[in-house]
C-alpha cells in the first residue's frame, strides 16, 4: 500500500468517527425524548479530531491543522468537564 493511500484510509477514518458522534447523539436524544449529549460523542469527537489532526500535519494544511487542533482542545476539556462533574456528585454523596 502506498504511503498516500494510507493517509487517505486515515483521513477517512477520522472523519467517520468524528461523523459518527452526530449519530451517537441522534439516537441518545431519541432514546431520552429531549436533546442529550452523551459522553461517547465527546470520546468520537476527540477520537475523530485527532485522527483527522494527524491527516492535516501530513497534508501540512495550516487552516485544517488550526482547526482540528482547536477542536482537540475542547473535546478534551469537555470530557475533562464531565468527570469533574461526575467526582464531585459522588464526592457529595
Amino acid at each position: 500500500m502506498k504511503i498516500d493511500t494510507a493517509w487517505l484510509i486515515i483521513g477517512f477514518v477520522g472523519q467517520a468517527a468524528f461523523g459518527l458522534r452526530f449519530f451517537i447523539q441522534w439516537l441518545h436524544s431519541e432514546r431520552h425524548g429531549r436533546s442529550l449529549i452523551p459522553i461517547a460523542f465527546w470520546y468520537f469527537s476527540l477520537a475523530g479530531g485527532v485522527i483527522l489532526f494527524s491527516y492535516a500535519l501530513h497534508r501540512r494544511d495550516p487552516v485544517f491543522i488550526l482547526g482540528q487542533c482547536t477542536g482537540v482542545f475542547i473535546y478534551s476539556r469537555n470530557l475533562h468537564l464531565v468527570y469533574r462533574e461526575r467526582r464531585q456528585k459522588a464526592n457529595a454523596g
